[in-house]
């Protein structure tokens, strides 16, 4: 009996270990399968989108270990960027993000929204006050009210809240690996973790399409 109560011990271990390795997560456990899936923004790559808002605590720790992650990346892993959206203020917040993609400003212009409400503790809840930060990046303001009120950037808005509902998201930071598997930090255990099951399911997406 001591020896069976030996070898299951071992064996939990052993499986723990594997587990934590990132060799093993569980659907329902550690990460959670979107049924129906929805449909990715480039079919012929591996998609992983992150869901977030600008306001958020959690995003805004998250941020540089998701930027250092994002460099690790394969060629054949295509990562997004998807504004949650749940009222009127992450919106506005979500217009900011698709008028920096219009304006080709990149993860310079992120960096400097997540410096403004975290540190600097500007909100950025008018249109003015998102005015004056693009202009103190160099944004003209002709360029900058063409590209917050254009029609691609109103029509990326209504594209994110409807790929939001899909993937069923109900707090920031989320990823979902290619459409198919939505993971949090509720599940993972830490943003350290939710990157490890990233990297695992697009290990799985690879196998399955080869």
């Amino acid at each position: 009996m001591k020896n069976q109560w030996v070898s299951l011990i071992g064996a939990l271990l052993f499986a723990f270990s594997v587990k934590a390795a990132g060799q093993n997560y569980v659907a329902g456990e550690d990460y959670d399968v979107l049924s129906p899936p929805f449909r990715v923004a480039n079919p012929d790559k591996i998609e992983v989108r992150e869901f977030f808002w600008y306001g958020c605590g959690h995003c805004f720790t998250f941020e540089p270990l998701l930027a250092a992650w994002k460099q690790s990346l394969s060629d054949d892993v295509d990562f997004q960027g998807s504004p949650a959206i749940w009222n009127g203020t992450m919106k506005l917040h979500a217009q900011m993000f698709f008028a920096v993609e219009a304006l080709g400003l990149g993860d310079t212009m992120h960096k400097a929204i997540f410096q403004a409400m975290h540190v600097d503790r500007n909100l950025l809840g008018t249109k003015k006050q998102i005015q004056e930060l693009f202009a103190s990046q160099g944004v003209s303001s002709a360029d900058f009210d063409k590209a917050f009120a254009s029609f691609g950037v109103n029509a990326q808005i209504g594209k994110a809240e409807s790929i939001m509902r899909a993937a069923k998201i109900t707090g920031t930071p989320e990823l979902v690996v290619n459409g198919k598997y939505r993971i949090s930090t509720r599940k993972a255990g830490s943003q350290a973790n939710m990157l490890k099951i990233a990297n695992a399911l697009i290990e799985k997406e690879r196998k399955a399409l080869n």
